[in-house]
Formats: C-alpha cells, sequence, structure tokens
C-alpha cells in the first residue's frame, strides 16, 4: 500500500500541466478606505493527471495594496515577503485562498480602482495570476460622537458613524444637502436635543448601513433590513425637522418617546423611511407631521401612533416586508401601549395610500377610557369597509379579496426576488388623480403648494414635477 501511495503522488514539471482557478479574478465591490472587507474565496483545482507543485504564490505589488491573502492555511504576511513556497496541488485535489482588503488612502474624493495580482509560480516555470482588485473610496469616520453644542454635518464624501451620534439636550444637529452617513451595525442617532435633517429634492441626505459589498451575487447589503440602530428622539427633544431624507435598512426607523403633546415633535417631510428589522416610524404620546412620505416595508408596523396627535397628508405606507411573513400592519394607531393609557387626541390621515401583502393592513385599537379621534380623507385603503361618515370620507377601499400581486400593482417596481422596489405610482394605478387639494400645505419648506387634484400617496407630485 505504501509503495501504491507513492507511485500515485508523482508531480509533473511539464508546462502543459496547469492549475484551473473557480475565478480569474476576485473583485471586491466598492469598500471603503482603512476599512476592512470581507472575506472572499476562491478554490484553486488540479486537473491536470500528475501532482502539481508551486514554488511561489505571492502579490505581485507585494504590501502596496493592501491586499491580505491565505492560501491553503499559509498566510502571505510581510515576514514571509508576502508569498509562500512550496505549495502542492496533488492531482485530482484542490486549494482554498481566502482575500481579504484594507486599502490605503487614495486621497481622492471618487473612488478609485486598486488592482493587484495573485501569481502562482509553477516549478515548470510557468506563472498563472488571478486578479484582485476593488474600488476603494475615502471616508471621513468617526466613533461616539457627542454634539453639546449646535452643530452641522455638511460634506459631500462619504461619513462613516461607529458608536453612534448622540445630540445633547439643548444642541442642534444639523445634516447639510448631500451628506451621506453610513452607519455601522450598533450605530445610530440618539437625540435628547434637537435634530435638523436639511436634504433638498436635488441632494438628499441619506442615512444607511456601512457595508456597501453585496451578501450574495444578486443582493447588495444595502437591501437587507436591520444594519444600523436608526434614530431615537427621547422624551426632551421638540422641534426637530427630517426634510428630504433617504432613511433605509435600520432597525427602527424613527421612534418618538412619549413627550409633551402641546409642543411639535417632529416634522417628517418628503422623506423615505424603507426596510426596517423593527418599526418604520413608532410614535408614543407625541406630536408628529407627516407630508409627502414614503413609509415602507417594516418587520413591525409601518407607521405606529400610541396616544398624542398626528397628521398623514400625501404619504404612502406598504407593507411589503419580504424577509418575515408574520410581519406587522402598514398602519396602526392606539390610545394604549401595553399596560399605559396615551389619549389619542387627533390622527388625521388625509390623501394617503395605504397598503400591503394582508387583506387588512390598518389596525386601530382603543381603550374606552381615553380619547380617541381619527379621520380617513381621500384616501386608498387595504382594510374591510367601515360605513362611518363623519370619520371616513371619500375612501377607495381596497378589495381584500385582491391578491397580493394586484396590491403591488399600485407601484412601478414590487421585486421580492431582487428585493428592489419603487413606490411611485403605477401610470395604471387607481390612485392616480384621486387626492383632493389642501390649502397651505407646505411640500419642501419653501412655501410651494399645490392647487390641483393630486395623486394619492407620496413621491410622485414631488419626483415628477
Amino acid at each position: 500500500m505504501l509503495v501504491s501511495c507513492a507511485d500515485d503522488d508523482t508531480f509533473s514539471a511539464s508546462p502543459s500541466h496547469l492549475l484551473s482557478f473557480s475565478l480569474d479574478s476576485v473583485e471586491l465591490d466598492t469598500v471603503f478606505s482603512q476599512v476592512p472587507t470581507a472575506t472572499k474565496t476562491f478554490w484553486v483545482y488540479n486537473k491536470s493527471g500528475d501532482g502539481i507543485r508551486c514554488n511561489k504564490i505571492r502579490l505581485e505589488k507585494g504590501n502596496q495594496t493592501g491586499f491580505r491573502v491565505n492560501v491553503d492555511g499559509s498566510y502571505l504576511g510581510a515576514s514571509e515577503g508576502f508569498q509562500v513556497s512550496n505549495i502542492e496541488v496533488r492531482k485530482g485535489d484542490s486549494i482554498r485562498v481566502f482575500v481579504e482588503l484594507t486599502s490605503p488612502l487614495n486621497n481622492r474624493k471618487e473612488p478609485v480602482l486598486l488592482d493587484d495580482n495573485l501569481v502562482f509560480s509553477l516549478e515548470s516555470g510557468v506563472e498563472q495570476k488571478v486578479n484582485l482588485s476593488a474600488y476603494t473610496w475615502d471616508a471621513l469616520q468617526y466613533t461616539d460622537m457627542v454634539i453639546d453644542t449646535d452643530s452641522t454635518i455638511s460634506t459631500d464624501r462619504p461619513v462613516i458613524i461607529y458608536g453612534g451620534i448622540t445630540v445633547a439636550e439643548g444642541a442642534t444637529l444639523t445634516i447639510a444637502e448631500g451628506t451621506t452617513l453610513y452607519f455601522h451595525e450598533n450605530a445610530g442617532i440618539d437625540v435628547w436635543g434637537r435634530l435638523s435633517v436639511e436634504g433638498t429634492a436635488e441632494k438628499n441626505v441619506v442615512m444607511r448601513g456601512d457595508r456597501i459589498d453585496n451578501m450574495f451575487d444578486y443582493l447588495p447589503y444595502d437591501r437587507v433590513s436591520g444594519q444600523w440602530q436608526g434614530i431615537h428622539f427621547h422624551e426632551p427633544s421638540y422641534d426637530n425637522v427630517i426634510n428630504f431624507a433617504d432613511i433605509h435598512s435600520p432597525y427602527n426607523g424613527i421612534v418618538c418617546d412619549s413627550s409633551d403633546v402641546s409642543k411639535l415633535k417632529l416634522s417628517l417631510y418628503n422623506s423615505v423611511v424603507h426596510n426596517c428589522q423593527g418599526y418604520g416610524v413608532d410614535v408614543t404620546h407625541s406630536v408628529v407631521d407627516v407630508v409627502n412620505t414614503q413609509i415602507t416595508n417594516t418587520l413591525h408596523d409601518c407607521f405606529a401612533i400610541f396616544g398624542g396627535v398626528a397628521r398623514l397628508l400625501y404619504t404612502t405606507i406598504a407593507q411589503f416586508y419580504p424577509f418575515d411573513a408574520n410581519r406587522g400592519a402598514a398602519l396602526r394607531f392606539a390610545n394604549f401601549r401595553n399596560d399605559a393609557v396615551y389619549p389619542l387626541y387627533d390622527f388625521i390621515c388625509q390623501n394617503c395610500l395605504v397598503t400591503g401583502y394582508a387583506d387588512d393592513v390598518i389596525m386601530g385599537e382603543s381603550d374606552s377610557t381615553a380619547n380617541y379621534s381619527f379621520s380617513f380623507d381621500h384616501c386608498l385603503l387595504r382594510t374591510p369597509a367601515i360605513q362611518d361618515t363623519v370619520r371616513i370620507r371619500d375612501v377607495i377601499w381596497e378589495n381584500p379579496e385582491d391578491t397580493i400581486t394586484t396590491a403591488a400593482k399600485l407601484f412601478r417596481t414590487v421585486d421580492i426576488d431582487l428585493l428592489k422596489y419603487d413606490f411611485r405610482l403605477d401610470s395604471t394605478s387607481v390612485a392616480i388623480g384621486k387626492a383632493v387639494g389642501i390649502e397651505g400645505v407646505l411640500f419642501d419648506r419653501l412655501g410651494n403648494r399645490r392647487d390641483d387634484s393630486p395623486d394619492l400617496g407620496c413621491y410622485e407630485y414631488i419626483n415628477e414635477q
């Protein structure tokens, strides 16, 4: 048996005997400079009929690019000159290669291509190469930011947040148009003072997770919920404004703690809150004003208010959360939460579109001991019809017997395979032209008002015009 094994393990130095690779190149997408990437792997096969020895496997540019490679358990480190020697790949066998990158600063505003070659020098003298590449992007990095005086974040460079941002009581944090904040997993914004997000139609403020690579070839991490912690407005925080913001893929999008209902807690205008692993907008006994906004796809409720005052105008609330069939409602309004009673002084929903997968996506819950005031006017609602001419006026009832495909066709794109969504209205949507004009509604905080017959829901009017 020993002799037989020795005969089978012959190695060839013939130039015709070559290695095969599961990948010709390893692309790490776009990555942030000085931030370690996730690991990618590929396989090296020997299908030649004889064993093959690699005299050396090396990074062609040595330590100039920041790529880190492990070949079959051997790390190409500085002490080895960023190479390994005498690696054998027996016939019919394979080895695995692991690749990571921590790129240096490129000192450019835009992403820059960074590449290197992993060179396999065979005993025959033949060299085979696998290209390693990534676009690297210089970013500003902040850890455990505490805003205790009035401050502004304004930059066209990406900003990575570790640990989170805390806005202290008495301080205002302004986030200027065109700023994009990339939050690490456990980071979010905790507001005890005041937050002013000042995006514009041309340059939104974007808040998202910091993973800019792909989970799978077809799925960026950016489309996966729960990437960061969202925005939390604590009890002493009032007069917050979020205008033209894209808030997506957090745990909870926006949380408003119980507060003094004689003061405005939050104005949320012209914005998107999308793809949350918790709530989209979660309001407890506070006053919020929501205009021309999209709140969509959440594990818990998309918009939930437990007491207080809320006005929803020209807003789309759609519950097509793809990751869990046990998803919450699109819209929930109640005058209690758990064992605490919170009077719902006034909940107004006008010119809104509320839909989703379930037969009934609207949940109104009342404790008879507290105030419970609500109204729906010129809305499209996916819930069984209610005969109430005082609180329900000019509503289009989406038939609960309609299929989920019918509900999804209200919008331009609902792609549950690629997790791509465009919640602007489809050209055949029954919501087009069904809203009523409201004198004095500010769409862009510049005084522009609409005086014609708009569409139900958000975004269509502002972005199309």
